[in-house]
């Protein structure tokens, strides 16, 4: 068992990199990317404005202009490159600045919070001619720190003795002032948890998806278990009472939720119970209410299932027929099965023979999807999280597709594609819980 978990922990990476790499070879061939939206909102400005001066010349971006927006956006390397840099196993630039020789400037390190105010680990960087080369050099980290918000108060770079090579940053062009333009390089990517920044939020892409991940995650963890709790047990009645009056009532109930996509069905509930036109049973949609941090613990209870009801039956309604009769048909083969009655012929009672033998192989099949279905669920539903007005994940890749936002689109990929591996993973394991006869090679 150790053996076949550790080969399909392997088989996840060149899955995991296919999956990526023909996304991102997708997004980068279609027109209407990033850069092109850029260059068209940029144009508009101008022209509404009535000129542009040397940004733009007859409506139209300087060439100038457009290389800069391409090294904005990172479009300025081959495409395998710009691949390997998302990944995080090719340098990329994560700082830039524009200086004359000579002249120092601060670079952030990181963050530190003192008496509920944030404050800058800086170090100098300072840029020094050597023969034919311009070499960059950084002071001790931290050596002129203190807990202070005015600059004044810190030493110059003057008074900086000891200087360390800072090899990291390059310079890549001079600028006809005699101005340098240098780049700190790093590998930064997915693999080292840089996920990148969104175009639209102008914020880290792995803060806003960790910001609605549990959102998604609540009402998907939710409907997994309410499906799995409700549609087995009606499964295996609908199997006992096959072909009786509760199966033909049941089975057009069943059909009449897989016809209604999940979406639709919340519209309805909203129309119904929630918009006060008939009743008034549920909020509108959201997460929580507005004042919900200042409610009691009871309060919270509470308000928190008023929100959820509602979305939780749009996500039961999806996988509700699929595993009802997935169910029910399994447990039917079995049923038919010799070793079911050669059960009954030893004498066992029909609860024994069905529940303790015929349920328990019964579930191999539903084990089977467990890795699909978890991803439904925990990757949200952008539709129904529409509808509900809940900001989980869901709704942010609607957002981020609608507005050309790569950095996000790409995150939630890379979030659902690792859900699907797990949860596949999972599924191959109960395998061996629900039959110990499965030996995996």
């Amino acid at each position: 068992m150790f053996k076949y978990i550790l080969k399909r922990l392997l088989l996840m990476l060149p899955t995991f990199f296919g999956a990526t790499f023909l996304v991102f070879a997708i997004l980068n061939l279609v027109p209407g990317g990033p850069l092109e939206r850029a260059i068209m909102q940029l144009e508009a400005r101008a022209t509404e404005g009535g000129g542009g001066g040397q940004v733009v010349q007859k409506n139209k971006l300087t060439p100038e202009v457009i290389e800069q927006l391409r090294r904005q956006y990172g479009l300025d390397k081959p495409f395998m490159t710009r691949y390997l840099i998302w990944l995080g196993f090719y340098p990329r630039e994560v700082k830039s600045e524009i200086k004359p020789l000579g002249e120092c400037f601060r670079e952030d390190l990181r963050y530190v919070k003192q008496d509920g105010r944030t404050y800058a680990i800086q170090r100098w960087i300072k840029l020094q001619n050597e023969g034919d080369k311009v070499m960059a050099y950084a002071s001790g980290v931290g050596s002129d720190f203190k807990f202070s918000e005015d600059y004044a108060e810190l030493p110059d770079c003057t008074a900086i003795t000891e200087w360390d090579p800072a090899p990291e940053w390059k310079t890549i062009e001079t600028k006809p002032d005699g101005s340098l333009r240098i780049v700190r390089m790093a590998f930064s990517g997915i693999f080292t948890g840089d996920f990148g920044r969104s175009y639209i939020f102008n914020r880290p892409v792995l803060e806003l998806i960790w910001e609605r991940l549990y959102i998604s995650a609540y009402f998907g963890i939710i409907g997994f278990l309410l499906s799995y709790l409700v549609c087995i047990p009606l499964g295996i009645m609908k199997a006992v009472k096959h072909n009786t009056p509760f199966d033909f009532a049941s089975s057009a109930l069943i059909f009449a939720g897989y016809a209604t996509p999940g979406y639709a069905l919340g519209v309805l509930l909203l129309s119904f119970f929630a918009s006060g036109r008939f009743l008034k049973w549920f909020p509108l949609g959201g997460f929580r209410s507005p004042d919900w941090e200042q409610l009691s613990m009871m309060g919270k209870i509470l308000d928190q299932l008023h929100h959820t009801a509602l979305p939780v039956i749009c996500y039961m309604i999806g996988a509700f027929a699929t595993l009802t009769l997935l169910m029910k048909n399994s447990l039917l083969e079995n049923l038919s099965q010799d070793y079911v009655r050669t059960a009954f012929a030893k004498g066992l009672d029909e609860k024994t023979v069905i529940f303790k033998h015929a349920v328990r192989n019964s579930l191999i099949p539903i084990a089977t999807g467990l890795g699909h279905i978890i991803g439904i669920f925990l990757a949200g539903s952008y539709l129904i999280e529409l509808v509900f007005n809940i900001d989980g994940i869901g709704l942010l890749s609607y957002k981020s597709v609608v507005n050309v936002d790569y950095p996000v689109f790409l995150g939630f990929l890379v979030i659902n594609i690792i859900i699907l591996l797990v949860g596949n993973l999972l599924s191959d394991m109960l395998y061996v819980v629900i039959d110990p006869r499965i030996k995996f090679e």
